[in-house]
């Protein structure tokens, strides 16, 4: 699949839908041949397995504005109870059924109300929060990556970042992304996009005066 250049504000949404479409397609390739103990791996993303984080992003891919809204009344409004619930409608039997659902929903363009780079966001985070335990290396695309970094540094909206780097400063040594001012915080584009987002798996990655205070911060959200 050709990938657009990311360039920031430059890009329509057919343009980002194609990032998470090979994103996604990406992740399905580096588990197609997982051993059947490595789907119960616990994945970066508290208390769930790498099925379970796969099970979550297909989901994602799976629910349009009112199918996400009947969700959310159903479940009285308890967010973490419609995550849930909807990830148990993603498992499947097996893992194999895990991850035949997510193939399926490969060049899904349905989404929850959220802008598409926010489900860009999703995608590389949690591609992450699976691959990651499994010692899985993915070459992200920096573009991309920069990307996604930029939306989490002013945005609060699917997760705690943009106040989790508060009074920090952050520069990318692989790319453009760049940030904010005050203690140092200085590494990978996608060791601090994760950091961003509350994984402190990265710090080996990152150096600066502020990397203490980052990772400090990991628990907020």
């Amino acid at each position: 699949m050709t990938e657009p250049k990311a360039e920031p504000g430059r890009l329509d949404s057919a343009d980002l839908w194609s990032l998470v479409h090979a994103e996604r397609a990406a992740l399905a390739a580096d588990l197609t041949n997982l051993a059947a103990d490595q789907w119960t791996t616990p994945s970066m993303c508290t208390e769930l397995t790498v099925r379970e984080v796969l099970a979550h992003l297909t989901a994602a891919a799976s629910l349009n504005p009112v199918r996400w809204m009947l969700g959310v009344i159903r479940c009285r409004f308890d967010f973490d109870r419609q995550v849930a619930m909807r990830l148990a409608e993603q498992m499947g039997r097996d893992p194999d059924e895990t991850l035949d659902r997510f193939r399926r929903v490969i060049t899904s363009t349905t989404k929850p109300p959220l802008p598409v780079l926010a489900m860009l966001g999703e995608q590389i985070v949690h591609g992450e929060d699976i691959r990651r335990p499994l010692g899985i290396r993915h070459p992200y695309p920096i573009d991309t990556v920069t990307l996604v970094a930029e939306h989490y540094a002013g945005s609060d909206l699917t997760v705690l970042a943009k106040g989790r780097i508060e009074g920090l400063r952050l520069v990318a040594n692989d790319g453009p992304f760049t940030t904010g001012s005050g203690p140092l915080v200085s590494g990978s584009t996608l060791a601090l996009t994760m950091a961003m987002t509350g994984r402190t798996a990265y710090h080996e990655e990152l150096t600066g005066d502020g990397v203490t205070l980052l990772l400090g911060r990991g628990a907020m959200g």
